[in-house]
């Protein structure tokens, strides 16, 4: 069962990124503010549930949130950047969209680079533990995801709308077949050492 809360007397915001080990398309974040006593069933890191479910619980979420923002890095600003800090931006930038002030911003994995004086807490695995977590990893990966399969009707051949950008056989073998659009991620290694 996920905690409904770190503190009782402090706004929270769950934040967290998606799309960080992918070799294509932006890396996207969100940030979530949930009611302290609400508890959404099923609600669980998304990694841990399938497409159909991320998606009935986005709504709830929306629905339900005292307040949410996606904010996402495109490949051009991942390169300039590098990857942990482009997860770190894209955060800011959900951050800075929400509707309410938080007081606490409570961050998915053990790194944070602060944002403007607001307090935050690492937490490892917190997708896993804190419900506005595990709805900020709904909301980053949902949205993400709708933005592959709309950029892979334009580019078929890497089956965007299947791998979502990730590291598979099929999209390296068409970066081998076809090369690298202005999608994919310079700044990463898209093809293994004996593939080349």
């Amino acid at each position: 069962m996920l905690a409904t809360y770190y503190t009782k007397v402090l706004i929270e915001a769950g934040c967290d990124e998606a799309g960080r080990g992918c070799l294509a398309g932006p890396v996207f974040a969100a940030a979530v503010i949930l009611p302290k006593k609400l508890k959404i069933p099923d609600l669980d890191d998304s990694k841990k549930i399938t497409a159909e479910k991320r998606y009935e619980l986005r709504e709830i979420i929306e629905e339900k949130a005292i307040a949410w923002a996606v904010g996402s890095l495109k490949p051009k600003e991942i390169d300039k950047v590098n990857i942990l800090n482009a997860s770190f931006l894209a955060m800011h930038r959900a951050i800075s969209k929400l509707k309410i002030v938080p007081e606490l911003l409570l961050i998915d994995g053990n790194r944070f680079n602060a944002y403007k004086k607001i307090k935050h807490k690492c937490i490892i695995k917190g997708d896993g533990k804190y419900t506005s977590i595990a709805a900020a990893s709904i909301l980053a990966k949902t949205y993400r995801d709708d933005y592959m399969k709309k950029l892979s009707s334009k580019f078929p051949e890497y089956s965007w709308q299947s791998n979502k950008g990730y590291p598979t056989i099929v999209h390296r073998k068409a970066i081998l077949n076809y090369g690298k659009t202005i999608h994919h991620r310079n700044s990463f290694k898209l093809l293994p050492d004996d593939w080349v």
